[in-house]
C-alpha cells in the first residue's frame, strides 16, 4: 500500500515529463503542388513545352524543399554567424564563421541554378520567370540565403548590362555557375555612416588610382549584408591628382572588387563587428573598414554613354532586380504563413469543432490570401516584362511600364507581407509566439521588407520620378494597359461588380493626375504614398480579374479578384478631393513636434 501510494504521488510528475500540447502541428507537402494559383498561372502562360519541363523542374524542387532545404534553412536559424576578429596568438583575422548548413545551401543554390537559370535563357524569355518561381519556393525554406543570392543575381545583371567585358568575363561565368565549386555570392556595400538611400550625399569611400591601373579603395561601410560573399560591388568617389574627390551623385563610380585573396585573407578589409540585427540572423551583415582594397572600375555611375549616345544609371540594373528579389521575399513570407494556418485551421479544435468550421476564423484567412494573389499576380507581370527586356522583346511600352512597376511592387508588396504575416501568426493563438515553432522567424524575416532596397516614402518618391522621367508617357501606358484588361473581362458576367469598381477608380486616378499637374511639388510629395499604393491596387485587381476572366478559373479566382476590387483602390483621389494634403502640410509640423523642446 505505501509503495502504490508513492507511485500515486509520483505520477504527476510523470505525466508532466511526458505531456505534449493537445494540439497537432501544421505541416505542409510539396509548395509546388499545394500552390494552386502559381500552377494555374503557369498553365495559362508558359507555352505546352515550356511548361511541361517547368513543371517537372518544379515538382522535383518541391520534394527537394521538404526533404534538403528546409531542414538547412531552421538549422542556419539556429547557427547564426559568428564574428572572430583573434586567433589564439592574439592575430587579427576577422574571420566570419557560418555554419556548414549555410554552406550547403550555397552549394544548393548553384546546383539549382537560382543564379544561372536567368542567363542560360533556355527558354527565352520565359527564363526570368522560371527562375523568380523556383526563388519564390525558396525563400521561406532558405534559412536567409536569398538575401545573398539576390545580390548575386544584381551583380551578374550590372556585369551582363555592360556587355560582359573581358576583365568581367570572369566574375560573370563564377557568378552564374552551377558549379558549387565555381559559384561565388556577391555583395552590395552601398550604405555608408550618413545614410542609406542617399547614396549621392553619403558617401565618402575615397578610391586612388594604382599604376597598374586597378584603385585602392579608403571608407567605412557601415551596413554589407552577406559580408561573407566572395565579391561585391561597391561605390566609392574617384580621387583626382590633387586628392579631390567630385560631390554628389555624379562624383560616384561602381567598383568591383574580391573580398579575400587567393590564400583566403581579407583584401584589406577590416571587419569591425556584426550587426545585431531584429531578423534576418542567420546572415552575416557587417561594419566594414575598406583600409586600401584592391578595386577594379566598372563604370561611371551617374552616366553610362552608350554607343547611341543614350545616358543609363548603371547601379539601376542591380536595384530592379534586388527590387524584384524584394517582392520575391514578400510574396513568399505570406503564401508561406497562409499555407500553415490553412493548415492548422484543419487540425486545431476550438470550441467544440475546427478552426475552419468557425465562419469568423475562415474569413480573415480569406482576406489574407486575396492580398497574397494579388501580390503574386504582381510579381509575375514584373518578372514576364523583364523577361521580354531581357531577350530584346519588349516594346518601349513594356519597357516603361517596368520601370514603373517594379518601385510599386516593391513598396507595396512590402507592406502587405509585414500586415499578413502577423494577421497569420495570430491565427495560431499563443503557440504563434513561441520561437520553437518557427513562425516567429518568419515574421522578424519579413519586417526587413519594408525596409530592404528602399523605404515605402523613397519608393513613393521613385515613383514620381518615373513619371516625370517619361514626361508622363508612363501613366497613358498604364491606364491603357490597365483599361484593355478589363475589356478582356467584360464578357464574364460573374466579374462585372469588380470590374465596375475598377473602372470608376481608374476614372478617380485619371482626374487627379489631371488636376495634381496645377499643384507644387510639396502636395506631388504629400501624395506621393498613397498615389503608389492607387496603382498598385488598380494593377493588380486588373491582374486579378484577367486571371478569373480565364474559361477555366475556379471560383477562388471569381472570388478573389471581386473582394480585392472591394477595398479602396484609389486612396490618393479620395484625399485630393478632401484637400486633406494641403491641411496636412499645415499641420504636419505641429502634430509630430507638439510638446518637442522649443528650438530643437
Amino acid at each position: 500500500q505505501e509503495k502504490q501510494i508513492l507511485e500515486d504521488l509520483e505520477m504527476p510528475l510523470a505525466r508532466k515529463e511526458a505531456e505534449t500540447l493537445f494540439q497537432e502541428q501544421p505541416e505542409t507537402g510539396n509548395q509546388y503542388l499545394e500552390d494552386a494559383l502559381l500552377r494555374s498561372y503557369l498553365k495559362t502562360h508558359l507555352p505546352p513545352k515550356v511548361l511541361e519541363e517547368v513543371n517537372r523542374d518544379l515538382e522535383r524542387f518541391g520534394n527537394c524543399l521538404l526533404t534538403k532545404i528546409s531542414p538547412l534553412g531552421w538549422e542556419c536559424e539556429l547557427n547564426p554567424p559568428v564574428f572572430r576578429q583573434y586567433d589564439a596568438w592574439g592575430r587579427r583575422v576577422d574571420r566570419i564563421v557560418t555554419c556548414s548548413a549555410w554552406r550547403r545551401l550555397k552549394e544548393i543554390a548553384a546546383e539549382e541554378g537560382l543564379i544561372a537559370e536567368a542567363y542560360e535563357r533556355r527558354y527565352s524569355n520565359w527564363s526570368r520567370l522560371h527562375q523568380a518561381v523556383k526563388l519564390y519556393l525558396f525563400s521561406s525554406s532558405s534559412g536567409g540565403f536569398s538575401c545573398p543570392l539576390a545580390m548575386t543575381d544584381g551583380a551578374a545583371k550590372v556585369i551582363e548590362s555592360l556587355g560582359i567585358p573581358g576583365s568581367l568575363k570572369n566574375a560573370f561565368d563564377h557568378l552564374t555557375s552551377r558549379d558549387p565549386e565555381k559559384f561565388w555570392t556577391s555583395g552590395q556595400w552601398m550604405t555608408e555612416r550618413r545614410g542609406g538611400s542617399d547614396v549621392a550625399n553619403g558617401t565618402e569611400t575615397v578610391a586612388r588610382k594604382q599604376a597598374d591601373g586597378t584603385y585602392r579603395l579608403y571608407g567605412f561601410k557601415w551596413f554589407t549584408s552577406a559580408a561573407d560573399s566572395d565579391v561585391t560591388l561597391t561605390l566609392a568617389r574617384v580621387a583626382d591628382a590633387e586628392g579631390q574627390v567630385k560631390q554628389g551623385s555624379s562624383g560616384l563610380s561602381l567598383f568591383f572588387l574580391k573580398v579575400r585573396d587567393e590564400e583566403g585573407k581579407l583584401n584589406s578589409i577590416q571587419v569591425q563587428r556584426l550587426k545585431d540585427k531584429l531578423g534576418t540572423r542567420q546572415m552575416a551583415t557587417a561594419e566594414l573598414w575598406l583600409d586600401g582594397a584592391k578595386a577594379e572600375l566598372v563604370r561611371f555611375v551617374l552616366w553610362q554613354i552608350s554607343a547611341e549616345g543614350r545616358g543609363v544609371a548603371s547601379i539601376s540594373n542591380m536595384l530592379n532586380i534586388t527590387r524584384i528579389h524584394n517582392v520575391i521575399g514578400a510574396v513568399a513570407s505570406m503564401r508561406r504563413m497562409i499555407s500553415l494556418s490553412r493548415e492548422y485551421a484543419r487540425r486545431r479544435v476550438a470550441f467544440g469543432k475546427l478552426l475552419k468550421d468557425h465562419p469568423l476564423h475562415v474569413q480573415t484567412i480569406a482576406r489574407m490570401e486575396v492580398q497574397t494573389r494579388g501580390a503574386f499576380l504582381l510579381l509575375m507581370e514584373i518578372v514576364r516584362l523583364l523577361g521580354l527586356v531581357e531577350t530584346d522583346m519588349a516594346s518601349e511600352q513594356d519597357q516603361l511600364l517596368l520601370r514603373l512597376l517594379i518601385p510599386v511592387a516593391k513598396l507595396y508588396t512590402g507592406k502587405q507581407a509585414s500586415a499578413v504575416v502577423v494577421e497569420a501568426m495570430e491565427s495560431f493563438g499563443g503557440q504563434g509566439y513561441m520561437e520553437d515553432t518557427g513562425l516567429p522567424v518568419v515574421v522578424r524575416d519579413t519586417l526587413v521588407l519594408s525596409i530592404w532596397e528602399g523605404t515605402t516614402n523613397i519608393l513613393s518618391l521613385d515613383v514620381l520620378r518615373s513619371l516625370t522621367k517619361s514626361q508622363g508617357r508612363v501613366m497613358a501606358v498604364f491606364f491603357s494597359t490597365v483599361q484593355k484588361k478589363l475589356e478582356l473581362a467584360s464578357s464574364a458576367v460573374k466579374l462585372d461588380p469588380a470590374v465596375k469598381h475598377m473602372r470608376d477608380a481608374v476614372g478617380s486616378l485619371t482626374r487627379f493626375t489631371q488636376a495634381a499637374g496645377s499643384k507644387g511639388a510639396a502636395t506631388m510629395e504629400l501624395a506621393a504614398r498613397d498615389f503608389s499604393y492607387a496603382l498598385a491596387r488598380i494593377y493588380a485587381g486588373a491582374l486579378l480579374i484577367d486571371h478569373a476572366a480565364r474559361p477555366d478559373a475556379s471560383a477562388a479566382d471569381v472570388s478573389a479578384a471581386r473582394r480585392w476590387c472591394n477595398q479602396e483602390l484609389c486612396p490618393v483621389a479620395t484625399e485630393f478631393e478632401n484637400s486633406s494634403y494641403e491641411a496636412e502640410a499645415a499641420l504636419a509640423d505641429s502634430l509630430v513636434y507638439e510638446g518637442s523642446p522649443a528650438g530643437s
